[in-house]
């Protein structure tokens, strides 16, 4: 590590910034729009602090505000999210789609982010008479669900969370022979999961995974079509 480096790692981080962050998650999180006060109230900060760290995130369009005053989350963050792994997201977007539409359930991809399992990209199925929605920036621990299990597959156990029970060691490793992870009422009650791991050279740990309500499909027959999926995107990015 260089000087510069060192200094860089050192130094304090900023409340500020930190702060403009966690609105962006608060807003994510509501999935409504949400007042001054009801921002403020989350973040446990003074009402003109609020206001002044919205400003400047609706100068940058990651936030926009309604004829009542409300704020939600702007048009500029999806363009940002876009540049995150574009590759890997563009050649998994057709799959998910597939998978959603022959299946009929909501197919997304997930990606590791420190101890919590990220979705980078989620597709609804066109003509569902009903359909979970699961959307893009959705994280929860790794820990956790069926993507989460097929992430925890790929990592070695010493990097594994700490103070991970015997149970769920014994649960990964007896689905990763097999290939494929179920899950249910882990994540969001009633709501059942079942994901496969995704490999990609040069890539972090991956996994796509659908979510539904009940299926005719059996847990098993959908994992051998993720499975196809999960190869075709490996093999469109060069393994």
């Amino acid at each position: 590590m260089t000087n510069v480096e060192s200094r860089i790692a050192s130094a304090p981080a900023s409340q500020t910034l930190s702060r403009g962050i966690r609105i962006l998650e608060v807003l994510a999180d509501a999935r409504e729009p949400l007042s001054i006060d009801d921002v403020a109230t989350r973040l446990e900060v003074h009402r003109s602090v609020a206001y002044r760290l919205l400003r400047t995130l609706e100068d940058h369009g990651l936030i926009t505000r309604d004829t009542a005053g409300r704020v939600q989350l702007g048009a500029r963050l999806a363009a940002l999210a876009a540049g995150v792994a574009h590759d890997l997201q563009a050649e998994a977007l057709p799959e998910l789609t597939t998978v959603a539409n022959e299946l009929g359930m909501t197919c997304f991809l997930t990606v590791l982010d420190h101890d919590e399992c990220v979705t980078l990209a989620s597709i609804e199925p066109r003509h569902a008479v009903a359909s979970v929605a699961h959307r893009p920036g959705t994280r929860h621990p790794v820990t956790r669900g069926a993507p989460g299990k097929a992430i925890l597959s790929l990592l070695p156990h010493a990097s594994w969370p700490g103070d991970v029970p015997t149970t769920l060691t014994e649960q990964v490793t007896d689905a990763a022979a097999r290939g494929w992870f179920e899950s249910h009422d882990e994540v969001i009650p009633t709501l059942r999961a079942v994901a496969v791991p995704l490999v990609v050279r040069g890539r972090g740990p991956a996994a796509i995974a659908v979510v539904y309500l009940a299926s005719s499909h059996e847990p098993a027959e959908i994992a051998a079509r993720l499975a196809l999926s999960a190869a075709a995107i490996r093999d469109a990015l060069g393994g």
